[in-house]
């Protein structure tokens, strides 16, 4: 023993470059279960512990007894990344494949074939790949000295964020060879996630995981929750102060759209920003992570696309505009924060403000089943994919049930998780095996998510220590009152360690810059694969001679701005009424704005059942202030648009199509304009085929172009 932990103890010295580092409480015990009695462990311990250390270690002393590489799952590009980089600093051959490398993979194979890699990590998605699963993992398998699973809570439907592809880890493992240890690491687990997490890792066989949980409590953090009355004043704040808060950091947003604007109004201010979300291309993503690295840049405005694996040590600050859905999600991202105190004994702090929204109940109700599987639609694939008898590649299957492409890709992950369909080269295949959904599962879930959100709420409103409260949600007995948080300074009589004061210029820039108004609609240009296959008798590029024009909406129903209101305006139970004039004023303020290249002669309305007072009140004051002829509104065929929102492009087509019709009057007076320009009116564009297809019908009818003009936009 005394050998083993003496070889561990230089391993570790060297990796994190410290000639007098020691090991942490439980880092060496978690070392000595893999190497020496090649067990299964279960690591729960906070960030910046030194999880990576124990894998790391351990690999190097099980190479050292003849053993094979370690198959690290890792679920981010930005943890791989930084994983191979420190695991470089301790002596490591770590490699990667990944979406991001396609050109290195037969350069990894080779080094593996080679035995020149000590670490390969891969994605738990990757485990799936046909080619990957089917001829590399075979070989593998057999070799392998020691499996690591990373951010271990993504394994369990309890975790704050769950991935089905995790699920098949629990196979995997089953798949081991006698003897090999395996590992599981993560430092947001509560009670229910560890014992989940524990159960699969024994339900593959061996002897029981060792559970190896530490404090949680993190010494580097001051904790805040400033209440705000809306959103400018939040964003007032930081115009007001981030350039006082200490080094780099990251501010978070629930939304793209939020984070984007709020990237904007601060680089309009002079601040060093830049937006990260999960429409940042992949490879400016590295880009940007480098840059906030290197103190390049002030914050990175993010939304939780920067998570899991983002590392550096010396992050100044954490603010976030909007609170995540659960605790433990919401000390998973100040966990970016303050890690150099933690490693190799330097002093540091960081600060870590929450700015909660009236809003963020809605968003968090918008993403809390996203991950749940539709009973009705799973069957519908399965049935699918039974009928056909052969591989159905993604986009064929998406034109057969009516999904859009992310949610199926979603559903597909469940279902081959759960032995219903399987993924093979050229798509996936129906397994054969009975598929039951199981509700009471789901329901399970879905009331957790509800209690997750309610203890969110607490803890912005709590009065004791908010370190503690964090601890006590990850079921942390050791937490005791932090005495750096807001809550403790008010305990003891001090005031706040944050400024809550907000410069009344910064709140008018930050209102000014959320009455901005003006979203492109962008306009459909191709037909969706298998229209034809619903009935739609259209396939490949919208004839330009009848495609609507780029159009405009007020505002995104996820912006800061104009989409509270709007998100009010189209909530469920909201009667329909006519437009405020405040709503009226901003709508004439987008076609002042709209530099369009010949100018409407006239206005067309939408027709809708649930909101007719709403969208003929509007194009009837765009009518007036542009003195334009308001032409009417097209009728609806057979009581209108069949279907539900949502679902894919094909679907929504064919649900819209042959649905609007120019009755008598206004066929007669689009004729009486005939090529020249007109508006087209209506209240909310999502899939973009109604205002498609409308403005086709106009287009045919005479009109040279139609513009669209939605009051949202739901993107």
């Amino acid at each position: 023993m005394t050998t083993t932990r003496d070889a561990a103890l230089e391993i570790l010295r060297t990796l994190v470059g410290a000639p007098d580092a020691e090991f942490h409480e439980g880092q060496f015990e978690a070392i000595e279960t893999l190497v020496a009695e090649r067990q299964r462990a279960l690591v729960v311990q906070r960030t910046g512990w030194g999880k990576s250390a124990v894998y790391f270690v351990a690999t190097l002393l099980l190479r050292q007894r003849g053993a094979g590489p370690t198959l690290l799952v890792s679920p981010l590009l930005a943890l791989m990344r930084d994983q191979v980089e420190a695991a470089a600093r301790a002596g490591v051959r770590a490699v990667a494949i990944n979406s991001a490398n396609p050109h290195e993979w037969s350069e990894v194979l080779q080094r593996l074939d080679a035995d020149e890699v000590d670490v390969l990590l891969v994605s738990p998605e990757r485990l799936n790949n046909p080619r990957f699963r089917d001829e590399q993992l075979p070989k593998l398998i057999p070799r392998t000295g020691l499996l690591v699973v990373d951010e271990a809570h993504c394994i369990s439907d309890w975790g704050h964020d769950f991935r089905p592809d995790y699920r098949r880890l629990r196979d995997l493992i089953a798949q081991m060879p006698q003897g090999v240890p395996v590992l599981a690491t993560t430092a947001t687990a509560n009670s229910r996630v560890v014992t989940d997490v524990a159960e699969q890792l024994e339900h593959a066989g061996g002897d029981p995981v060792v559970t190896i949980r530490g404090p949680l409590a993190r010494a580097s953090l001051r904790l805040g929750v400033l209440r705000l009355p809306d959103a400018g004043a939040r964003l007032g704040w930081l115009l007001s102060h981030l350039g006082e808060l200490p080094g780099s950091g990251i501010i978070y947003a629930l939304t793209v759209s939020a984070a984007e604007d709020t990237a904007r109004l601060l680089r309009d201010a002079g601040h060093e920003v830049q937006a990260y979300t999960g429409r940042t291309d992949a490879g400016e993503r590295e880009g940007l992570e480098q840059a906030l690295k290197h103190d390049r840049v002030k914050a990175l405005v993010a939304t939780s696309a920067l998570g899991m694996g983002f590392d550096k040590p010396d992050l100044g600050f954490v603010i976030h505009l909007g609170a995540p859905s659960s605790p433990v999600a919401y000390y998973q991202q100040v966990g970016r924060a303050g890690r150099a105190a933690m490693i190799a004994g330097k002093a540091a702090s960081a600060d870590v403000l929450l700015l909660p929204g009236t809003e963020d109940e809605a968003i968090w109700q918008y993403f809390a089943t996203s991950s749940m599987p539709d009973e009705q639609k799973a069957l519908a694939v399965i049935d699918e994919l039974t009928a056909e008898g052969a591989p159905l590649s993604t986009p064929a299957l998406e034109a057969r049930v009516n999904l859009k492409r992310s949610p199926l890709e979603l559903l597909l992950k469940v279902l081959d998780v759960d032995g219903a369909v399987r993924r093979v080269t050229g798509g996936w295949v129906a397994t054969g095996a009975p598929w039951v959904y199981d509700a009471e599962r789901y329901e399970r879930i879905a009331a957790a998510r509800v209690e997750e959100q309610r203890s969110m709420l607490e803890y912005e409103r709590t009065s004791a220590c908010r370190m503690e409260f964090l601890q006590r949600a990850l079921d942390d007995d050791t937490a005791v009152p932090c005495g750096r948080c807001d809550t403790c300074a008010a305990a003891a009589g001090q005031p706040a360690w944050y400024p809550s004061e907000v410069r009344e210029e910064a709140t008018g820039q930050a209102r000014q810059s959320l009455s901005r108004v003006g979203v492109t609609i962008e306009p459909r240009a191709q037909w969706p694969t298998g229209a034809d296959v619903l009935g739609v008798p259209v396939k490949g590029k919208i004839a330009p001679a009848e495609r609507v024009e780029a159009g405009r909406a007020l505002a995104r129903l996820t912006d800061l701005g104009w989409g509270g209101t709007l998100r009010g305006l189209f909530a469920p139970g909201t009667p329909d009424a006519p437009a405020s004039p405040a709503l009226v004023q901003a709508c004439i303020r987008v076609l002042a704005e709209w530099q369009w290249d010949e100018r409407p002669v006239a206005v067309v309305s939408m027709p809708s059942r649930r909101r007719p007072q709403l969208i003929a009140s509007v194009a009837h004051a765009l009518s007036e202030v542009g003195r334009l002829p308001h032409l009417g509104a097209l009728s609806l065929v057979d009581g209108g648009p069949a279907g539900e929102p949502g679902g894919n492009s094909a679907y929504r087509l064919a649900s819209v199509w042959d649905r609007f019709a120019l009755g008598p009057e206004l066929a007669s007076a689009v004729e009486g304009v005939a090529g020249r320009p007109v508006l087209l009116v209506d209240d909310l564009v999502d899939s973009r085929w109604t205002i498609t297809v409308a403005g086709r019908s106009l287009r045919r009818a005479g009109a040279s172009a139609v513009l669209p003009f939605s009051l949202a936009l739901q993107a």
